[in-house]
């Protein structure tokens, strides 16, 4: 089960479905609440809310356990699907993991008071920031590819079928809103839905894939990780960026599909 990152879709892992359907693996993919061709909404979009939207694809499209690959954003909501929805999950890997929690780890306890104020003002700077504005102009803009550009290091500006994947959902007129209810959501999440908190009650096999120069979430978090769980297996791909399965494809499912046949029987008998 293939997840995509932010800003993303599930046409994202275009190099990588075909070659882990040729290694003996069915292979499934997404696009979650707000990304690619689903829907848009406001309100609130968090980790809790597309791990709940992953389970319910497994228990009515797929209707077996599955290994669970999530790329960035998707490696965070692979991770809390494992955790809050562990009966159809076998095992669990992300490439990468980013959580800003990761690096500057929530208070176990804030006072009333801490609490309402950042509601206060995250609610209320997420609802000044002319969105509406910003995103249709950044869709149809050079800065667009710029932004595409940070995550590889290898040049991908002028990949069109990128540029398209990235771009279309954002030139949507409800583009904005669903970003606003992403940023109030993620921003106000409780200590239970972030990374560390998650990856102490994780029971599944857990690995973690980065690339060397990910500019976007640093190797340095990898080594957070490692502290949570020292027996983590972390697999660093050279001189590649954030997005090593699209960049490099070859030495991402040299990592990948060796360890999804080294998983124990009783977990490995499922489909990805």
């Amino acid at each position: 089960m293939l997840i995509h990152g932010f800003g993303s879709g599930s046409g994202h892992w275009r190099h990588n479905a075909i070659p882990l359907a040729e290694a003996g693996w069915c292979v499934f993919a997404l696009d979650l609440i707000g990304f690619g061709a689903s829907s848009q909404p406001g309100g609130r979009l968090d980790n809790r809310l597309w791990a709940r939207q992953l389970d319910r694809f497994l228990a009515e499209v797929v209707q077996q356990p599955a290994v669970l690959v999530g790329h960035s954003l998707g490696g965070l909501v692979v991770l809390s699907c494992a955790v809050f929805f562990p009966r159809l999950v076998r095992a669990v890997v992300a490439a990468p993991l980013p959580d800003p929690t990761l690096l500057m780890p929530v208070p176990r306890r804030r006072p009333p008071w801490r609490r309402r104020l950042q509601r206060w003002l995250v609610q209320g700077l997420c609802r000044l920031l002319p969105l509406e504005l910003l995103v249709p102009l950044l869709a149809h803009s050079p800065l667009l590819d710029l932004g595409i550009q940070s995550a590889y290091t290898a040049a991908v500006i002028g990949d069109r079928d990128l540029h398209r994947l990235i771009s279309r959902p954002a030139r949507r007129a409800t583009a904005a809103r669903s970003l606003r209810a992403m940023s109030i959501g993620m921003a106000l999440r409780p200590r239970a839905a972030t990374a560390p908190e998650l990856l102490q009650r994780l029971q599944q096999p857990l690995l973690l894939i980065w690339g060397e120069r990910d500019r976007l979430v640093p190797l340095r978090v990898a080594e957070s990780i490692r502290q949570l769980r020292p027996d983590t297996p972390v697999a660093v791909l050279s001189h590649l960026g954030h997005c090593p399965h699209d960049e490099q494809p070859d030495p991402f499912h040299r990592v990948l599909i060796p360890w999804l046949a080294s998983l124990p029987a009783d977990r490995a008998g499922a489909a990805t």
